[in-house]
């Protein structure tokens, strides 16, 4: 395991405030409007507890930022690492906070608005300012948290290292006899003593509910000869790990082994397919070929990859369709798989992130079928 990272500093957010604001304006925006979630954590180090009182940070190119809070948060507010960057401007219960935040708004100005802001308070302004527009920040700047700086580079390998150190000791438990939420259990308990702060999820998926890829582990008693999908991850020093192993509980017939070996070369293509320039849709298109050429396109049925960073799912998607060129410093998952209704499925993940000259794992466990016990 590595060491703990330096922490982020008031000049580090002060830096992504001022991006986020100049990337608004180039994209026509009259300025962000953000609520608490992973985004104003990214760019302030503020997490507030998410009530139904407005918390909003306002960005606009040229001004000097400003988060609207509640007075009685206003304390925890000002102790933000991004603080000294911040103009506090705090409004009380029973006044309307919608006042207090639409004065920094254009009356018919365009902004963008960071995806998880309540309905409520969008509604809200949209009712003091009935001529101003919105749109999701995702849509609006994708690229926002899309592209990583070295620090951030460096938590999402460490939160990768105790991914794999996790997947290195799960495979070691005994399987069969025991519940999927029992060996799910084990996983958790693995990812907190590696690390992590927050784990997100826990997929063990055995036998058939291997074939639904975001199976949540149950009652199910694990047997002998089940294939069992892996898939875990959460949130080490703020960021995010997410991989996915295969492994089979004594030795795999003949189709087993065949199902793993396309997904394996599906997701050793999708990795070599990452290179700057090319674009998202590459990536996919070089996973998806390998198993569609294979006889089992019509049993992979999702994506390819999600960006991660900040949180374990965001933009940029490997996926038909996105054609956003890959840039250094972008980090996402390649995890192809193969789902055989009633059957068994198979997952391989890593997380990748793209270099000056092509892609580097941020996982680098076994990918061969692992027998376990």
């Amino acid at each position: 395991m590595t060491g703990t990272p330096a922490p982020f500093t008031a000049g580090d957010y002060e830096a992504r405030m001022r991006r986020a604001a100049e990337a608004a304006a180039d994209a026509g925006l009259d300025g962000v409007l953000v609520a608490p979630g992973p985004d104003l954590v990214w760019l302030t180090g503020y997490r507030p507890v998410e009530t139904e009182r407005l918390t909003l940070l306002v960005l606009r190119a040229g001004q000097d930022p400003v988060l609207v809070v509640p007075t009685l948060e206003a304390p925890d507010a000002a102790k933000a690492v991004g603080a000294p960057a911040l103009t506090l401007r705090d409004w009380t219960d029973g006044k309307d906070p919608y006042e207090a935040a639409g004065s920094l708004l254009d009356r018919a100005g365009r902004f963008g608005v960071s995806d998880n802001a309540w309905a409520l308070h969008l509604l809200g302004l949209q009712k003091r300012l009935p001529d101003t527009r919105y749109t999701a920040l995702t849509e609006a700047l994708p690229m926002l948290r899309a592209v990583k700086d070295t620090a951030e580079l460096e938590r999402l390998a460490a939160a990768g290292a105790a991914a794999d150190a996790t997947f290195e000791e799960i495979r070691k438990v005994p399987f069969a006899g025991r519940r999927e939420t029992d060996v799910a259990a084990d996983v958790a308990g693995l990812l907190r003593r590696f690390g992590h702060s927050q784990v997100d999820f826990t997929i063990v998926a055995s036998g058939p509910n291997g074939a639904n890829p975001h199976h949540e582990a149950d009652d199910r008693v694990i047997e002998r000869g089940d294939m069992v999908v892996l898939d875990f991850g959460g949130l080490k020093e703020g960021y995010g790990s997410d991989t996915s192993r295969t492994v089979h509980v004594g030795e795999p017939d003949d189709e087993e082994r065949k199902v793993h070996d396309i997904v394996r070369a599906a997701q050793e293509a999708g990795f070599r397919a990452v290179r700057p320039g090319a674009a998202c849709q590459d990536v996919d298109r070089a996973a998806r070929a390998v198993i569609t050429d294979a006889g089992y396109g019509d049993y992979f049925i999702h994506r390819t990859g999600h960006g991660i960073g900040v949180t374990t799912h965001e933009p940029p998607y490997m996926i038909e369709g996105e054609q956003q060129p890959l840039v250094p410093g972008m980090c996402f998952s390649v995890e192809p798989g193969i789902y055989l209704p009633g059957r068994f499925g198979v997952r391989i993940e890593d997380i990748v992130t793209v270099t000056e000259d092509g892609g580097r794992r941020l996982n680098t466990t076994s990918r061969e079928l692992v027998i376990v016990d």
